[in-house]
């Protein structure tokens, strides 16, 4: 499976502007640019698209390690930050919150453990991820 998406830019770093647009065309020429980035402006940037990437990736791992262990999950919601330092994208915090029926606590987090470690994206990143699982009763 390959999956594209194509980013246009026009002009210098700070007065520049560009668009994204993804295979699906749920990014259909979707603005970016140094203020969406750097600032607060109007459009979406390469962090924002790692945190949905992490964020996806992982529930979705997640949930079909809770599904192989024989636990069918109500909810899993899952929130990425991530870190851009010094010119470098440094950490992605993953936040989850689940509501999983008669899992316990030690157990769940072993598999949200081992979905961290194991989902695609995680394994593409080479910077720090960090997790913070919380089992809602």
């Amino acid at each position: 499976m390959k999956r594209k998406a194509t980013a246009v830019w026009k002009g210098s770093i700070k007065e520049g502007s560009g668009h994204l647009t993804s295979q699906s065309t749920v990014l259909n020429e979707t603005q970016y640019s140094f203020n969406s980035r750097f600032e607060d402006g109007i459009g979406t940037n390469p962090e924002e698209l790692l945190a949905a990437a992490h964020a996806g990736c992982f529930t979705m791992k997640l949930s079909a390690d809770l599904t192989e262990a024989g636990y069918a999950p109500d909810k899993l919601e899952t929130q990425s930050t991530i870190s851009f330092e010094n010119g470098k994208i440094s950490k992605s915090e993953l936040t989850v919150a689940a509501a999983v029926p008669h899992i316990t606590d030690e157990e769940f987090q072993q598999i949200a453990k081992g979905a961290k470690e194991n989902c695609p994206v995680s394994v593409a990143f080479s910077f720090e991820i960090t997790l913070q699982a919380t089992l809602e009763s």
